[in-house]
């Protein structure tokens, strides 16, 4: 029996279970003994503590509490190193979040951003089990460095108030309020506050440039700290701020959740959870660049859901892939995701231990961690090639940036990814070429054919020829193209050897285009179908058995003999 061209191979039930299967599992099944074990210590060591610091700016920067950002990283970093789909994922706060988290805090409370977080994490979930990993990282770049490059702006905008130890009682959400209050309160300067941020941004930045394996962020922040206690310089602490750290985890717990709340909160949690995908994936890729490893994306977003969940519950905030600390685990010799849970629990004994002295920390130092990691993420090589790109891409990208920056994140993502599709729309539907009057065999593959000329076509028969997708933004320009044919033939040729893809609107602009041969007597032959557009045409009941049904021939040299026939030629 013939096997059917167009039937799908079945999946492999095999295969489809091991893309959930987390790569903690993998590493185990490939042996684990103490050298690995050690070498996990270590980097998972170098990591929490460059991530101790990190997680307490980010959750300031977030419009909310610093132990908030440390219970971030020990929970949803466990969890996402133990069930995720990457080897090396560390996963905890990042910069990506400080704009949603801020304007959800400042609109709905923290309750509310508990709710939105718990939602995206159920998202990611649905992501995860609806295999969309595949799909969720082709995000357009134009897209993504736009609002990344916003966010940057956002978050260095946020931190102007503690780098100049400006009085401000209640710092605005959006970009342009803010600069107002800084200009309004700039008498208000603390230059002992100047001085310290200036001094933790040398030594971050003379570290990363003479000794770049040094944990520069706590090294600087440390500094600080040591320099402000002991001279007594007057400047804003943690705990002049926020009062004590907590030593302990919170227990689990949910806040009061409503149908007309969750209603509300929507937009929001998809856009936490489109973040977390696609900050995820963009890091398990990079990881795969740097150790020649395959992340599995579906188990990946899986992992980002449920770690998010167990963050709200346990009093944290958003988390994801980070990739500066991933790929800081990487180079600090990681062999296992047992590096990241690591990481998680060195993080939970500093907080046991330390959480009497961070109340020390001036949030001056933590607002220069921040500056950093604000020109980190703003990408500034990439946007400035990006501004080399085609003016479609180029609008995309400054409009993304533009709309983070002074309207919103979700609606900059939004309005960026439409516009995206528009343009790539509009470039596929121009690549579609419509041909008519051309000769008709100069394009054919089959080099056994014996000439070329239109003159040995039987009378009456026309030939046209389409190249690209016939999708429908190429519609409209097939329907021109086919209502200038001249007059009527006996039998029309349409060459569709090059479509390989179509879709229903490119299927309903030919069933009009064979409708109005059928009515006027002309025969189509279609020649050289492929395998999608033969299918969906079939299952359309455009290609049929009957009086009026084009007839499909293999290939040109098929179709010219079908039409011979037809026309009585020789």
């Amino acid at each position: 029996m013939a096997q059917n061209p167009l039937a799908q191979p079945p999946a492999d039930p095999a295969r489809s279970r091991s893309s959930f299967t987390p790569k903690l599992v993998t590493a185990l099944q490939e042996g684990y003994g103490f050298s690995k074990f050690r070498q996990d210590a270590i980097a998972g060591l170098t990591v929490a503590i460059v991530a101790l610091p990190l997680a307490m700016a980010l959750a300031i920067a977030s419009g909310t509490t610093p132990e908030r950002g440390l219970f971030t990283a020990i929970i949803a970093g466990f969890l996402i190193s133990a069930l995720g789909g990457s080897r090396f994922q560390i996963g905890g706060p990042t910069g990506a979040f400080v704009v949603v988290v801020f304007n959800v805090i400042d609109r709905h409370g923290y309750d509310g951003l508990v709710i939105a977080t718990i939602m995206a994490g159920i998202m990611l979930l649905a992501f995860g089990l609806l295999r969309f990993g595949t799909y969720i990282k082709y995000v357009p770049q134009p897209v993504v460095t736009g609002f990344t490059a916003g966010i940057a702006v956002i978050i260095f905008s946020s931190q102007v108030r503690d780098l100049l130890g400006l009085e401000i009682e209640r710092l605005p959400a959006d970009f342009l309020h803010q600069w107002e209050a800084y200009l309004a309160h700039l008498s208000s300067v603390n230059f002992a506050a100047v001085g310290l941020a200036a001094l933790t941004l040398a030594i971050i930045i003379g570290l990363k440039r003479w000794r770049p394996r040094w944990p520069g962020f706590l090294i600087g922040v440390l500094a600080g700290t040591l320099l402000a206690f002991a001279v007594g310089l007057p400047v804003e602490t943690i705990g002049s701020r926020f009062g004590e750290i907590p030593n302990m985890l919170p227990s689990p717990s949910l806040p009061d959740m409503s149908l007309e709340r969750i209603r509300i909160l929507l937009p929001d949690a998809f856009t936490i959870a489109l973040l977390a995908g696609i900050e995820s994936l963009l890091s398990a890729m990079v990881a795969d660049g740097m150790t020649g490893r395959r992340h599995r994306s579906n188990g990946e977003l899986m992992a980002q859901g449920i770690a998010n969940v167990g963050s709200a519950m346990f009093g944290g905030i958003p988390a994801t892939g980070a990739i500066a600390r991933t790929a800081t685990n990487i180079r600090s010799g990681a062999v296992s995701p047992v590096a990241g849970m690591l990481h998680a629990l060195f993080l939970l004994v500093f907080m046991v231990a330390l959480a009497h002295l961070m109340v020390y920390v001036p949030l001056a130092c933590l607002a220069a961690v921040l500056v950093v990691v604000a020109w980190n993420m703003s990408e500034a090589d990439r946007f400035r090639h990006l501004m080399k790109a085609p003016h479609g891409d180029r609008l995309v990208l400054l409009l993304t940036f533009g709309l983070t920056v002074l309207v919103d994140l979700t609606v900059a993502i939004q309005v960026g990814i439409v516009l995206a599709a528009i343009l790539f729309m509009v470039r596929m539907a121009e690549a579609v070429e419509v041909q008519g009057g051309v000769n008709p065999l100069a394009d054919d593959d089959d080099g056994d054919e014996d000439s070329n000329e239109r003159e040995n076509l039987p009378p009456g028969v026309e030939v046209f020829l389409i190249r690209g997708p016939l999708f429908f933004g190429a519609s409209g320009r097939l329907t021109d193209v086919l209502e200038r044919v001249g007059a009527t033939p006996k039998v029309f040729i349409l060459r569709l050897r090059h479509v390989p893809l179509m879709d229903a609107s490119g299927a309903g602009t030919l069933e009009a285009f064979l409708k109005r041969c059928q009515s006027q007597g002309t025969t189509v032959i279609l020649s050289g179908l492929q395998p999608q557009p033969a299918g969906l045409m079939a299952r359309m009941g455009l290609i049929r058995e009957g009086a009026g049904a084009p007839v499909v021939a293999a290939d040109y040299r098929s179709a010219v003999a079908a039409a011979r026939t037809l026309t009585g030629g020789d």
